[in-house]
């Protein structure tokens, strides 16, 4: 769906786990692999979790292909679940998009208190998602809070306040605007850090 070269937010944060010597993250919602592998090829030693047996299996394929077993490990995981590491265990948690996918407000504040929970203290979490001056928002059927249907795809809109309103334990870093796509898609790109 979107394509096989890294994202755009998977060049930001690699700058940005370099410049702060990260070099072990979790990848959530890893998709089909197009960053997993990017961050796998630049030594940054990855685990990627994602909810469909199909897109760990081409991800695994894609390791295998790349021979990069040595960065990349992979694990079948549904977000809605506790995170499967220790408390205090993980560098930095990465994830494209993941944010707006089907996920209520209580769901994502479940899922950010888990990843806090999992995160070293002043470990980063940089996540992106689609804001409210994205061209789909309040397009589509309305299926309750920010949340609408398009082509049988349902997406969550942030508004900076959401952005913020997921900030319990963290502070936020930076919060930038960014353009993907050829549509194209208006995202946030959040970075925030463990207090």
């Amino acid at each position: 769906m979107f394509g096989l070269e890294p994202s755009i937010s998977a060049k930001k944060a690699l700058e940005f786990f370099q410049k702060k010597n990260i070099d072990r993250i979790i990848e959530i919602g890893a998709g089909l692999g197009r960053d997993t592998i990017f961050f796998g090829k630049n030594s940054i030693h990855t685990i990627a979790l994602d909810y469909s047996p199909s897109g760990i299996e081409i991800i695994n394929k894609k390791i295998k292909k790349e021979n990069l077993s040595k960065y990349i490990s992979t694990k079948l995981f549904d977000v809605r679940q506790k995170l499967p590491f220790e408390d205090n265990s993980i560098e930095a948690c990465y994830s494209h998009m993941l944010y707006c996918m089907a996920l209520t407000t209580d769901d994502l504040q479940k899922l950010n208190n888990e990843i806090k929970r999992i995160l070293k203290p002043g470990g980063i979490n940089i996540y992106t998602v689609r804001h409210t001056k994205d061209g789909d928002f309040q397009n589509g059927a309305h299926v309750g809070e920010d949340l609408y249907e398009n082509d049988g795809f349902i997406v969550h809109y942030f508004s900076e306040e959401k952005v913020n309103s997921l900030l319990d334990g963290f502070k936020n870093i930076s919060l930038d605007k960014f353009e993907e796509g050829s549509f194209p898609r208006k995202l946030f790109f959040v970075v925030n850090e463990k207090k």
